[in-house]
């Protein structure tokens, strides 16, 4: 899979009833890429990943999976926040085995990829405390210990920094380049910081006005659609929260 294209997006149109939110897009990520995804928010970020992921299908043109991501179970995605049942008593290594749904694993297997995404996350230690008692920053490990279960060779982040101090954030980034260089797991990583995306990403897709500049990240920045997108300066600062 090395080198092949992972996602392929051809004249690609995705909205929501009759309101297109991106069109025209043309867009390849090739196995082993890191990708920032920048924009403000209602630009459409998240609209492309819901596409990724097969929540949106395409009004016009093509967006396609290579053959071994046609069924998803080799995605992992990491959403912004927990979206679960308070009320719900449940430790991390249950919250983490809810990533291995679908997948048909045996019960050894399944011990085995939680053992692996645990010591990942470096959430091994808490396994057995519950979720509920993590802090922000490690329940947001747990999150990508759930998507990481599935051992992906495509991982989807939606702004997973949101509400991390910076050395939990610092971590998480770590974890995730680590992935991609040791393991070739192919990263889609969303978020408003262009200084995050300045350090960490081999390339970039900057999305807005309904559309989809993309390529290699020291091009990509040099664009003067920073400026468009993120206001006065450079737009290469961190905070490019609009």
């Amino acid at each position: 899979m090395a080198g092949d294209a992972v996602v392929t997006a051809a004249g690609l149109t995705l909205g929501y009833g009759r309101r297109p939110v991106l069109a025209g897009v043309d867009w390849t990520v090739r196995a082993g890429e890191r990708w920032f995804l920048l924009g403000p928010n209602g630009g459409g970020k998240t609209t492309l990943l819901r596409g990724v992921l097969g929540l949106l299908p395409a009004r016009a043109g093509r967006l396609a999976l290579h053959p071994e991501l046609a069924r998803r179970e080799r995605i992992g995605f990491v959403p912004q926040r927990c979206e679960f049942n308070r009320s719900l008593p449940i430790t991390v290594r249950e919250f983490v085995r809810l990533g291995t749904v679908g997948l048909g694993l045996g019960r050894r297997e399944t011990a085995a990829y939680l053992d692996r995404a645990l010591a990942h996350a470096s959430l091994d230690g808490l396994a057995r405390r519950s979720f509920w008692a993590l802090s922000g920053g490690q329940r947001q490990r747990a999150l990508v210990a759930r998507a990481l279960v599935r051992r992906p060779t495509l991982l989807v982040l939606d702004e997973p920094t949101n509400h991390l101090d910076p050395a939990q954030e610092d971590a998480l980034l770590r974890l995730v380049a680590a992935l991609n260089a040791d393991e070739g797991v192919t990263v889609l990583f969303v978020t408003h910081d262009v200084a995050l995306a300045s350090r960490w990403a081999t390339h970039v897709a900057l999305v807005f006005d309904g559309r989809v500049v993309a390529g290699p990240a020291p091009d990509v920045l040099a664009r003067g659609d920073l400026r468009a997108v993120f206001g006065a300066g450079d737009g290469r600062g961190p905070g490019a929260d609009a």
